[in-house]
């Protein structure tokens, strides 16, 4: 195939991506303020493993939600080693508060779990004892909105949803943080378009599991957390089990407010982050990956490179499927930009941004094969079967 021939190619996918692929640019799928009554008891199991420097805020959030129910939360200290749990538990007393935190000392990983997944189950087998009607799984280091649960369980009871779950606002301050976060969101609901995974008959299923509701009845359901032990990326793992196991009705959206305090500053954070799982998202397969790579460099870089080869060597026709291919790119990234309240000129970043991606992709394939995949806090995850370090 030519130059032009490529060029087209990839215009035909942009078209293919802004029209027919979910609506997946856009940021409409969020959350509303929705009366409920009577409220529903929850019950909210936070996973923590060294996080002193957020949990503070983290349990204030949840320990001053404006929420009507029965709210217990459920602290797992995953063998941290610093203050965490004691920070917790500080942070509830001064409000008050501290009949409604439970603090649970982990026990040891046993083989086959990730350590948040473990951590989760046994604040989840704590939680039932409760006999909740909800259970929110979150990240300690988010931020909740004082209505934010109210809206989760709203959304659960009003429309029906046996999961709700928040892609949390991640930070975006920095440099790097304005150039590679929104496009991190970007690339997410591309692969998983909200629209399509909130739709019963769609074979979609994600969550972020920074922030999500589950009916207790679906946990008992799919038998907690032993259903994905093992998951890297378990939040679609879990959304994934608990769709196609039950009603299929689960809501995946965008929070505004709820934000994750983590910072990711530099571009060493996010490139670690992102190296961590993506040779995870395909499954250890070197066909998938050069899959990736080729697929990435058509979509994003074919564009440019014919905008700029057709105007260097006169080729009009070239440079202008290039332009229009351009420009649609640049159009679909602008929603997620303007929610992020970006500098509208990193719109026009996207194929340097995928550049990077792209060789974050390659890295992750690089550590896995040399058995350092997956690494996290002292622990290091690579095949679906392998045991922490």
């Amino acid at each position: 195939m030519n130059e032009l021939g490529l060029a087209i190619l990839s215009l035909v996918i942009w078209i293919y991506l802004l029209g027919f692929r979910g609506w997946f640019w856009r940021t409409d799928q969020q959350l509303r303020e929705e009366p409920i009554a009577p409220a529903p008891s929850v019950c909210v199991v936070v996973p923590a493993r060294d996080e002193a420097d957020f949990i503070a805020v983290t349990m204030r959030s949840l320990l001053t939600q404006r929420y009507p129910g029965s709210l217990t939360i459920f602290l797992v200290d995953d063998h941290s080693r610093d203050r965490t749990a004691d920070i917790a538990k500080e942070t509830a007393i001064s409000l008050g508060q501290s009949h409604r935190l439970h603090i649970i000392a982990a026990a040891s990983l046993p083989p086959g779990w990730t350590g948040k997944l473990w951590a989760l189950e046994q604040g989840i087998q704590q939680a039932m004892a409760f006999q909740p009607d909800y259970v929110l799984l979150t990240d300690a280091d988010i931020e909740h909105e004082p209505t934010n649960l109210s809206k989760l369980v709203a959304k659960a009871v009003n429309d029906d949803r046996e999961l709700v779950s928040l892609m949390v606002r991640l930070r975006c301050e920095s440099f790097w943080e304005n150039l590679l976060i929104p496009a991190f969101v970007f690339f997410f609901a591309k692969l998983y378009p909200f629209r399509w995974s909130n739709q019963p008959t769609s074979a979609i299923a994600a969550a972020a599991g920074g922030c999500s509701l589950i009916r207790r009845e679906a946990l008992v359901r799919i038998g907690g957390m032993e259903a994905i032990r093992q998951a890297l990326i378990d939040d679609c793992a879990l959304a994934h089990q608990i769709k196609f196991s039950g009603s299929r009705r689960i809501w995946l959206g965008l929070a505004s407010a709820t934000k994750s305090l983590r910072p990711y500053d530099s571009l060493d954070t996010i490139w670690t982050m992102v190296a961590r799982t993506a040779y995870t998202q395909l499954q250890y397969s070197p066909f998938l990956l050069l899959g990736t790579v080729v697929g990435l460099i058509l979509v994003y870089l074919i564009p440019i490179v014919s905008l700029v080869v057709g105007a260097i060597v006169g080729n009009a026709g070239l440079a202008l499927v290039g332009l229009l291919t351009y420009a649609l790119m640049t159009i679909s990234y602008l929603p997620i930009i303007k929610f992020y309240n970006c500098s509208l000129w990193f719109g026009a970043c996207l194929p340097a941004i995928a550049s990077l991606y792209l060789l974050m992709t390659m890295d992750s394939a690089v550590r896995h094969w040399r058995g350092q995949g997956g690494a996290w806090k002292g622990r290091v995850y690579n095949l679906p079967d392998s045991q922490q370090e």
